[in-house]
């Protein structure tokens, strides 16, 4: 019988036991590490702000430790309309004149009191902090930038000192110099070096935009290196809104941010979506070590078999037992994104013919179809096999045989260029597949 006591689910909007299995198996990869959380002011002031508030409740529960750092350009621009004051810049890049300073200041109390006031509604304790130091700007090509300032220092011990106690520290752009005097700090670059100094994870943006668009096509995904060239010989086809965000990430990713997460603030779930899923909602942006194929070792082997299911069902791949995966695991290299196996390929050798190297047991998620990564693992695998001396590479399809031919540079051959012991199996399971060779 159902407890009469237990909330009511009926209308299907609450959380399934599916879907907390699917947030559990996240913990143990998390648990411990800083996610930096950067807000802009124009989502503090959205009506989704305390879902993410109650998004980050739910990542301290989980052990994650948080930094949150918000922005107040758009807090800063109301007052400017509300009291008629010329403002030299909202962003905190450009010239900060007093008047505006004066703005910044205002704003800045107020937003910080909001994210404070929200905390606390969701029983986190909170601290704004001065563990930022600043410095000014100074002149830059020839143009004063007055009150506007960098990140100088930051205080480790104090900021650390605060999530020991579990206390969510709060970064305001409005910093001090050496002499206490209030200066305009960049939220997006507080955000950076923030992620830098505490060796963050994660780098999480929360913009009033979906994400970031090069020429007009949304990037659910972007290497550092590719966005870094875009960012340097193209930046008008990166989104206006998300140049400095983007211009930042490679900075953070540079000085040792694994991922950048650029999520829509508007978006309810979007924080715990993203993090806790292998598609996500927003951009993430990753260094090179974040896409990586490895070795497989032999606690890959359940997820191998369970990757590699489906295909079997449809007859593309040839059914193995997970015992044989294990057995043969020094075979397989595996494609992971956030720890979780996206896709597998295996490497054959023949001890009658050690010049020939079978690529078999290619899958690749559906999710991640089109994308590069079946061709990445085949060439990958094809400079395993010429490394260990093979000049030859075979392959067997049913179904993806021009994907072999037109995509990775095979051609179709008859069965007798096989192995003796292959071509025996080969025989023997009647398949038919199409064998295809290339040369190393």
């Amino acid at each position: 019988m159902p407890d009469e006591n237990a909330p009511d689910m009926s209308n299907g909007s609450d959380i399934k036991p599916t879907d907390l299995r699917g947030i559990l198996k996240y913990v143990p990869r998390f648990q411990g590490q800083i996610f930096v959380i950067a807000i802009d002011g124009s989502i503090v002031a959205d009506e989704n702000f305390q879902n993410i508030i109650t998004d980050v409740a739910v990542l301290r529960s989980l052990g994650i430790k948080v930094v949150i750092v918000h922005g107040i350009g758009h807090q800063i621009e109301e007052l400017s309309r509300i009291r008629s004051v010329p403002i030299t810049d909202s962003v905190g890049t450009g010239v900060t004149d007093a008047a505006t300073l004066d703005l910044a200041i205002r704003a800045a109390g107020r937003v910080t009191h909001f994210v404070v006031e929200d905390l606390t509604q969701n029983n986190l304790k909170a601290a704004l902090t001065n563990a930022v130091r600043s410095a000014p700007l100074g002149v830059i090509r020839g143009l004063d930038h007055q009150f506007t300032g960098r990140v100088d220092r930051i205080d480790l011990d104090f900021i650390n000192h605060l999530i020991a106690a579990q206390i969510v520290p709060v970064i305001n752009p409005v910093a001090f110099d050496r002499d206490g005097r209030a200066l305009r700090v960049n939220s997006d670059l507080l955000a950076a070096e923030l992620a830098e100094a505490l060796h963050a994870t994660k780098i999480i943006f929360f913009t009033p935009h979906a994400g970031l668009e090069i020429g007009g096509k949304f990037q659910q995904q972007i290497s550092v290196d590719a966005l870094r060239s875009t960012l340097a010989t193209k930046p008008d086809s990166i989104n206006e809104p998300l140049r400095s965000k983007a211009a930042h990430a490679i900075k953070a990713i540079e000085t040792g941010t694994p991922r950048v997460h650029l999520l829509d603030g508007r978006q309810v779930d979007s924080l715990l979506t993203e993090i806790f899923s292998n598609e996500g909602v927003g951009t993430l942006i990753h260094g090179n070590e974040y896409q990586q194929i490895r070795k497989a070792t032999r606690r890959d082997a359940r997820a191998i078999h369970n990757l590699i299911r489906s295909a079997v069902k449809r007859e593309e791949l040839l059914y193995r037992t997970q015992q044989a995966i294990e057995k043969n695991i020094d075979q397989f290299f595996v494609f992971e994104i956030d720890e979780n196996l996206i896709a597998c390929v295996s490497v054959n050798f023949f001890a009658e013919q050690p010049g020939v190297a079978e690529v078999g047991s290619l899958y690749v998620m559906p999710f991640y179809h089109h994308r590069g990564v079946g061709k990445k693992m085949v060439d990958f695998a094809c400079l395993q096999a010429k490394e260990r001396g093979a000049t030859t590479a075979i392959a067997l399809s049913t179904q993806a045989f021009t994907f072999f031919s037109s995509v990775c540079g095979f051609t179709e051959a008859e069965k007798e260029v096989l192995p003796e012991s292959r071509l025996k199996s080969y025989d023997e399971s009647g398949r038919n597949s199409k064998v295809l060779v290339k040369k190393l």
